[in-house]
């Protein structure tokens, strides 16, 4: 454990933030996960909605830097790519 004071408190607000990403993390496969089983049950309307919010939750992910670009852009693909096959 750190002896100085500011990284004691830089420790404590790194802790906050990793928890509170992982917790950021764990609902958006939770939303991925969601879109998946709305196309495994042929569900095209819940499958929608479902896929607007994992968007909306990748799109997030994104720009708190949770998350790295191309694994937005690779999920969000595979993601429309499941729910056009109920089309």
């Amino acid at each position: 454990m750190a002896n100085i004071k500011q990284q004691i408190k830089r420790i404590k607000t790194n802790e906050k933030a990793r928890q509170a990403n992982m917790a950021f993390k764990s609902s958006l496969k939770t939303a991925m996960k969601s879109v998946l089983a709305a196309v495994q049950a042929k569900d095209l309307e819940k499958a929608t909605t479902a896929l607007a919010y994992a968007y909306k939750k990748l799109d997030k992910a994104q720009a708190k830097h949770i998350v790295h670009k191309n694994y937005v852009a690779r999920h969000k693909s595979e993601l429309a790519t499941a729910v056009n096959t109920l089309k």
